[in-house]
């Protein structure tokens, strides 16, 4: 999971992001999480992994404002992906309850990256949370997670 999610990611975007700097056009679009805002116990790795996927995101676009490439990090909630299978978690946890369509979170994604967006938050329940996150204590982000992730 470090491999793909931070290795893969950082690799990738050293191979490709000096020559798009280099044409004076580009665009990156990077997949974070819902996870990427909090701690996520139970599934730390993938957690800590998406927090590296945005912080990075964020840190790279502000570092290339002004030469024409762009990067965003897509955060999306729960999506109907099989994901929940592949994590070895329940049938129906909490989490999955009302996930979004991944085309839909594919459309938000594109649709964000064509406007140069840094972050993008698809849906109700991923700003929802992204607020809560900023407000709540972290002590508290920690359990709903864990509650969650169950």
């Amino acid at each position: 999971m470090v491999q793909v999610n931070i290795t893969a990611l950082m690799q990738l975007t050293h191979c490709f992001l000096k020559g798009m700097i280099e044409r004076g056009q580009g665009r990156i679009l990077n997949l974070s999480s819902v996870a990427s805002f909090c701690a996520g116990p139970d599934m730390s790795i993938y957690y800590a992994s998406k927090a590296f996927v945005r912080s990075f995101s964020e840190a790279v676009a502000e570092e290339v404002k002004g030469t024409g490439v762009t990067v965003t990090a897509i955060c999306p909630g729960p999506t109907a992906t099989g994901f929940e299978k592949a994590a070895s978690m329940k049938q129906g946890s909490t989490m999955f309850k009302k996930a979004a369509g991944a085309k839909d979170v594919a459309k938000a994604g594109i649709k964000a990256l064509e406007k140069g967006k840094v972050l993008c938050y698809p849906g109700a329940f991923v700003k929802t949370m992204n607020i809560l996150s900023r407000l709540a204590p972290r002590s508290v982000t920690r359990k709903a997670a864990r509650r969650m992730n169950h």
